[in-house]
């Protein structure tokens, strides 16, 4: 498997949309997995300049079949950003001669036509523990609510794809619409219980030095590992946030 799999880490600002400031202070990062035997692939959360992406596909000699959305926030998959138009899985989808569909958790479908403008038909809805197929490469989908309530994280061949839910340090915000910090604490604490130590966590935004780093040292070094009860994060949370 990990001769077959194509997996890269793209930040935004640096590696694409280099001349988009949004894009350079929102650091996001865009992820590519393919079948290198197959030639499909699937982006995940793929923003800003998004004819960009498909250029390092073709380049790479892998074609589009889908797109992985971890959340439906406009940095990750396209619309307006605090008066900011972001391209994203809309426009992405316009720009390709067969379907892509997006792949998202049921909770999300309202929120993310309503912010993309995408068609429901252009989304297949999942719940958790469904796999997505790359080609022959699976890829299982865990719903980590509590960023929003349709978060969901990509496990694939040892990697953990988590967008918001999970940094190095840290985890993402429960301040915003649809969010909620009890089910950030229970998908940290129970969701995620299923991924190994040994896997690779690939967050969704470049706050810390590294770009990555497996699971049992985050779970070592992560604030949001040591606190030990839910009324303790809830307090936690009110005077962090």
């Amino acid at each position: 498997m990990e001769n077959r799999i194509y997996f890269r880490q793209l930040l935004s600002g640096r590696d694409f949309a280099t001349d988009n400031p949004i894009a350079q202070q929102m650091v996001n990062f865009v992820y590519i997995i393919g079948d290198r035997e197959t030639g499909e692939a699937m982006l995940v959360d793929p923003a800003y300049e998004v004819h960009e992406l498909l250029e390092i596909l073709e380049a790479e000699g892998l074609r589009l079949t889908g797109v992985l959305a971890t959340h439906w926030h406009p940095d990750h998959v396209g619309g307006d950003l605090m008066g900011y138009p972001i391209d994203g899985i809309k426009e992405l989808t316009g720009m390709t001669s067969v379907a892509a569909p997006v792949h998202i958790q049921k909770p999300e479908v309202e929120w993310i036509t309503r912010t993309t403008g995408v068609s429901v038909s252009d989304l297949v809805a999942h719940e958790s523990g469904d796999k997505v197929m790359v080609g022959d490469i699976p890829v299982t989908l865990i719903h980590t609510p509590g960023h929003t309530p349709g978060s969901q994280c990509f496990l694939v061949d040892g990697r953990l794809v988590a967008g918001d839910t999970l940094f190095l340090d840290g985890c993402g915000r429960t301040d915003l619409p649809g969010a909620d910090p009890d089910d950030m604490y229970e998908s940290l604490t129970q969701r995620l219980a299923i991924v190994p130590d040994s896997a690779v966590l690939y967050p969704g935004h470049l706050y810390s030095p590294e770009s990555s780093a497996k699971m049992g040292d985050t779970r070592q070094r992560n604030y949001v590992f040591k606190i030990p009860s839910l009324e303790q994060w809830r307090m936690m949370m009110g005077e962090s946030f």
